[in-house]
């Protein structure tokens, strides 16, 4: 039996998942216009230029082994820059370098003669890596039995300094929360994730992805700029008072623009972290790494320098620094700044003084399916 395309097919937000679904809409035959409120594409996906620099709305990185990515990207384009893989770790007033040992097999020496942490632990990365490569994604999200991250790492048998070391910085920062209740099958998603490929930067910014998937729909496909105010019976009702009728209508916007257009969608529970760049003379780390912040009293999460991964950001040779709190702040720019200027102090010494603070952003995400129920 076939099945009659829609004539027409509304989508509404232009971020990663509206373009996304266009792309896909359109390459299937059918006539789709995408409307989003804002000025450009891509949603909470966007970069600015500033001072020189390119700045992501908050730290983000794409994962190259994103399983849709063949498909809809070209990835030679996004001229992708890789993060090591591996991490930096303050611990005290001391830093120690943690690395895949797999595909950086020259470390390997200092992965087994490190004190920071048994070796136990370490071979215990080995087979956790082991075996989510050797599970699919679709047995991953299967799974009945889910768990936080927390009681997965340690039913794993990670002990209690691995975890709060490693994977509580680390995994904070992705998950945007620090307790590790994150659904487990996220986990064993992104960890996959992460060994199966890189942690990689776009040199033009995090916003070419979702403005290569943009060039490839038809003109006019996208209209910006186009609030949509409310949805009834196939219409589309604009803010500018046009309405627009479509067989099918899509709701891509995030969990609380779709409540407004669709009460029956429940508003998530965000969560959400600041976000610090600061311009420097110099690399602090001259590394191609994510430093993580493994003392508790801090505010501070983690800390990379963008341009020493993405040279690209930077319009000359100034070091472009990305500071991720370990949770949202709403004090001001003039109150929040040199309290994590003293961390930095704590940890960089005296070039701190010369670093300049230009942007502070907000980074937020919509909790894991175990958190929406």
């Amino acid at each position: 039996m076939s099945i009659k395309k829609p004539e027409s097919v509304a989508v509404v937000g232009a971020g990663l998942a509206g373009l996304s679904c266009a792309a896909k809409l359109v390459e299937s035959g059918c006539s789709v216009t995408v409307f989003d409120a804002a000025d450009d594409v891509g949603g909470r996906i966007r970069t600015d230029k500033v001072d020189g620099f390119l700045l992501d709305r908050g730290f983000q990185i794409y994962l190259d082994a994103y399983p849709e990515s063949s498909g809809l990207l070209e990835l030679d384009d996004l001229k992708l820059q890789c993060f090591e893989p591996g991490a930096i770790i303050r611990e005290g007033e001391s830093s120690h370098t943690l690395m895949d040992v797999y595909r950086r097999p020259s470390s390997l020496f200092a992965a087994v003669f490190q004190s920071n942490f048994p070796l136990r632990s370490k071979l215990l990365i080995g087979k956790l890596r082991s075996y989510l490569k050797g599970k699919s994604i679709g047995q991953i999200w299967s799974i009945r039995e889910v768990s936080t991250t927390e009681d997965y790492l340690r039913d794993f048998g990670f002990d209690n300094r691995m975890i709060e070391l490693f994977f509580r910085n680390f995994y904070g920062g992705i998950f945007l929360e620090r307790e590790l209740q994150t659904d487990s099958r996220m986990f064993e998603f992104t960890f996959k994730m992460f060994a199966e490929g890189y942690a990689c930067l776009p040199g033009r910014g995090m916003q070419s992805i979702p403005e290569q998937i943009a060039s490839r729909l038809p003109d006019g496909t996208v209209r910006l700029n186009q609030k949509v105010e409310a949805i009834e019976d196939g219409v589309l009702s604009l803010k500018n008072q046009e309405r627009f009728e479509a067989d099918i209508i899509v709701l891509a916007t995030d969990g609380n623009s779709a409540n407004q257009l669709h009460p029956e969608i429940p508003i998530p529970e965000w969560r959400s972290t600041s976000n610090l760049y600061f311009t420097a003379p110099v690399s602090p780390l001259s590394k191609k790494l994510i430093a993580l912040n493994g003392n508790t009293e801090c505010l501070i999460n983690h800390l990379c320098v963008i341009t020493d991964i993405a040279p690209e950001y930077s319009e000359d040779n100034r070091s472009l620094i990305s500071v991720s709190l370990k949770t949202f702040s709403n004090l001001p720019d003039e109150d929040l700044v040199p309290k994590v200027e003293s961390e930095l102090k704590d940890w960089f010494g005296d070039q701190v003084d010369q670093w300049s603070h230009l942007r502070t952003c907000l980074l937020y995400t919509s909790p894991s399916p175990r958190d929406r129920g």
